[in-house]
């Protein structure tokens, strides 16, 4: 097992609740293939074989595990409850009641490491089709259900107001970035702030 003092220091940084978490993937993450090398990357845990395989992170309210070639993976269990761009999370994990049983963690972990190992590659992205249609990313409807204040304001929201919000989330080049917009932007709807309500006077 290819420990990282960085990373025993990120769990010992996370919340309380989140250690034994945290501590359980890891361990899982390892038991999988003793080969994963983990790293501290964007400042969470990834472990990596022939290239990144997945991912954990703690916040002040949730964990969540995330495998980076998602999109070319069989979900048999369905476990992944937000799939960004080619990237599959479960999120929003709380307990370790929330988690999958152990086997199919593991074998989700192998899976993504054959991956690697047959060079498997993600496709690009196709050229999103322009559409007055505001669709919003099932993580952000997500995160908004959890304040109602903010879900009302944001369907609320004009079109243009929900695209700035969209885009801005979309746009993060990497997970960290993008949830800390996604809790920043939360927090700013439910005050019924606009994304660039700092510039409107």
């Amino acid at each position: 097992m290819q420990t990282s003092v960085q990373v025993d220091q990120y769990i010992a940084n996370a919340a309380e609740f989140a250690i034994p978490i945290l501590n359980h993937l890891r361990n899982l993450i390892h038991k999988a293939d003793g080969r994963l090398e983990e790293k501290i990357k964007w400042g969470m845990p990834f472990f990596e074989y022939k290239g990144a395989v997945c991912h954990i992170a703690g916040f002040k309210n949730h964990c969540t595990i995330g495998f980076w070639k998602a999109s070319l993976m069989n979900d048999e269990y369905h476990i992944f409850n937000d799939l960004s761009g080619a990237m599959g999370l479960i999120n929003y994990i709380k307990s370790l009641e929330d988690l999958p049983a152990d086997e199919i963690l593991i074998a989700y972990v192998q899976q993504g490491i054959q991956l690697n190992e047959e060079g498997k590659k993600i496709p690009a992205k196709p050229k999103k089709i322009s559409t007055n249609e505001v669709i919003t990313p099932k993580y952000f409807l997500d995160a908004l259900q959890e304040d109602p204040k903010a879900l009302a304001t944001f369907f609320n929201f004009s079109a243009s107001n929900k695209r700035e919000y969209i885009s801005w989330l979309e746009e993060a080049k990497t997970e960290s970035t993008k949830l800390k917009r996604l809790e920043t932007a939360v927090e700013w709807i439910a005050e019924g702030k606009e994304r660039m309500w700092k510039y409107k006077k």
